[in-house]
């Protein structure tokens, strides 16, 4: 492909694909910038400009041209619920992105009427109400009204859920169901359940309620994940750490990424944690898999990194800030026999801690087992969320070797959260850059699916701006991060916590040949427009998993979506609103302010905050 004079020529070591005419954001310290690379079996073999490349470009070599684009290292998600999210994203209904709730339950109303009877339609995370004009969640008798007939299931967060009355039904929810541990079923007056659950402080009610949900086919689960992939992908993604999670048995629940890596179909570089699911059962399940599994075991697609994040439940800390902070019991003994089998068998971890009052519990436990010379033991492990973390909790931390993943879950719980526990405690929730002034490796993610969005240009914007996405900005700009900061904490600090900064989070030779071309500067676009980045094409390891606008059909084609009712055939993943666009997205979108414009008038004049007016207005028939 001859471009701007690079001519192809038969060449000893061509490379697959070489990225010219770029402004390559390198992330290494030694080479910051770049203008072209070469990727030859999956590694980057050049760095440099387009004279450097030219050499490399053989017959067979995909030439992109960058056309002055931004080119950034593959972006790493360091705490994402990557494959609990494939295994069901096809049959989810994403608000991502979505900015009224009018237009959810269009979206909604339209979905209730493709599904086939004996399937849901299910809203799982990714949105708040901050984020819609009208700042509320759906009612149940909304849902009632968009589908009197499919259950409909609308997870709000780690707070609640909303359900229609067909729903109600199909999980057999009555006047006579009792309250479960933690968890409440609102109900009317006649005690039937009015269709609002909530989690009090305990999600285990949410995640049991969408449990009893039907699910997918193997065959439709692989197909379901690599379409998941595709859309993280598509925002630049090349990684991401998978942290387990409830509802995630090892090994049924991951034989489908299992698969797909051993069939060379994964798209996405993942390492895995192992989390125990039945309580009173831990030191079993831990002991089954250390005799089994080994850290480390797998290959640069798919790799075992460690157990977590819990690993006793009577540990974990629930994150439901429109709760008070859940008390724990003693849980001292069964966590330090936990930690203690890890240590010695070679194991790293994480651990879910929300407040510093876990934290300093768990770091006691770590400090007695390090006065025996048994702790870290070389071993990775980290503390993953930690919104009130002290000064002194990091200062521990650091003394022990442990790292942060932190998450933008406050982009969706800010507003709660600090009506709770005030603008103070919200500025330092969590203190980025004290962990960071400390050396503390602290890397940046999402907690996607079922909370935060999948989109890492949201936590992205929101590590930079301090602001969730209602617009508050809560985090003061003492707490905030510069651009390159964030990004490297979405790259380097990821690989480091999977011990491959080595080869991952750099474009530098010999490094993956992972990376992203994105729409826009991340380092001089307004602030205001970075949630709206995407990727125009994404390589992972040399292949193009990814392409867009020009490079539209360079990309791996995948099969249609399964099945062919899915929520995602219609509506796709994260709803995009960038400015501009073309003429026609110009004018929906317009047409939907007017609408909302229509709505919030209608709702003034209904509560006696505005009249109607008595005629039309227009100023031309005064004259």
């Amino acid at each position: 492909m001859p471009v701007g004079g690079l001519v192809p020529r038969a060449v000893e070591n061509a490379a697959d694909v070489v990225v010219r005419n770029a402004k390559i954001h390198t992330g290494d310290a030694r080479r910051p910038q770049a203008g072209a690379l070469a990727i030859r079996d999956g590694l980057i073999t050049a760095v440099g400009d387009d004279a450097d490349v030219a050499p490399l470009i053989g017959p067979a070599t995909t030439v992109v041209d960058a056309l002055g684009r931004r080119v950034v290292p593959g972006l790493n998600d360091s705490h994402l619920h990557v494959i609990r999210g494939g295994l069901n994203y096809v049959l989810e209904l994403r608000w991502d992105g979505v900015t009224s709730l009018r237009e959810g339950l269009a979206m909604l109303r339209e979905q209730a009427a493709r599904t086939p009877k004996g399937q849901w339609v299910r809203v799982v995370g990714g949105w708040s109400a901050e984020q819609f004009a009208e700042r509320r969640l759906p009612t149940p008798a909304e849902l009632n009204e968009a589908a009197p007939d499919t259950p409909v299931f609308v997870l709000h967060l780690y707070q609640s859920a909303v359900l229609n009355r067909a729903a109600l039904q199909a999980v057999g929810y009555t006047r006579d169901t009792p309250d479960p541990k933690g968890g409440q079923i609102v109900r009317g007056r006649g005690g039937e359940p009015n269709g609002m659950l909530l989690a009090a402080p305990s999600a285990l009610i949410l995640y049991s309620t969408l449990a009893k949900a039907p699910t997918l086919a193997p065959e439709e689960r692989k197909s379901s994940t690599r379409h998941f992939l595709r859309e993280l992908n598509r925002f630049g993604l090349t990684s991401a750490i998978d942290a387990a999670g409830g509802f995630q048995n090892f090994p049924e629940n991951y034989a489908t990424v299992t698969e797909l890596a051993r069939e060379g179909l994964l798209s996405l570089r993942i390492a895995y944690h192992l989390f125990p699911q039945t309580p009173g059962q831990e030191l079993d399940d831990l002991t089954r898999w250390i005799e089994s599994v080994r850290p480390g075991d797998g290959d640069e697609w798919l790799r075992l990194n460690g157990a977590g994040e819990n690993l006793t439940w009577a540990a974990a800390d629930f994150e439901n800030f429109a709760e008070p902070r859940p008390e724990l019991g003693g849980y001292e003994g069964e966590f330090e026999k936990a930690v203690r089998m890890l240590t010695e068998h070679g194991w790293g971890f994480r651990l879910h801690a929300t407040y510093d009052e876990t934290i300093r519990r768990d770091l006691a436990v770590f400090e007695k087992l390090a006065a025996e010379g048994l702790f870290p033991a070389g071993n990775r492990w980290l503390f993953d969320h930690a919104e009130t973390v002290s000064r002194d909790s990091l200062d521990r931390i650091a003394a022990l070797g442990g790292a942060l993943s932190v998450q933008n879950r406050l982009s969706f719980q800010g507003e709660v959260f600090t009506r709770r526990y005030g603008v103070g405690a919200a500025a330092e929730a969590p203190p980025i850059r004290a962990m960071l002034d400390r050396g503390l490796t602290v890397a940046a993610g999402t907690d996607a699916t079922r909370v935060s969005s999948y989109n890492p240009w949201v936590a992205l914007h929101w590590l930079v701006s301090g602001r969730t996405v209602g617009g508050p900005a809560i985090r003061p700009p003492q707490n905030r991060v510069d651009r390159a900061t964030a990004l490297a904490m979405y790259t380097t600090a990821g690989a480091v916590l999977t011990g491959e900064q080595d080869v991952k989070g750099v474009l530098r030779t010999g490094c993956y040949g992972d990376l992203a071309v994105l729409s826009d500067d991340f380092f001089t676009v307004p602030e205001h427009e970075i949630p709206h980045i995407e990727s125009l094409l994404t390589v992972v390891g040399g292949r193009i998993v990814h392409a867009a606008a020009e490079y539209e059909g360079l990309d791996e084609e995948l099969p249609a979506v399964s099945p062919a009712w899915s929520p995602v055939a219609r509506f796709g993943g994260y709803r995009s609103h960038r400015s501009g666009g073309t003429g026609a997205r110009q004018a929906e979108l317009l047409g939907e302010v007017v609408a909302e414009s229509e709505l919030h008038r209608r709702w003034r004049v209904g509560r006696g905050l505005a009249t109607e007016p008595s005629q039309p207005f227009d100023p031309c028939f005064l004259l």
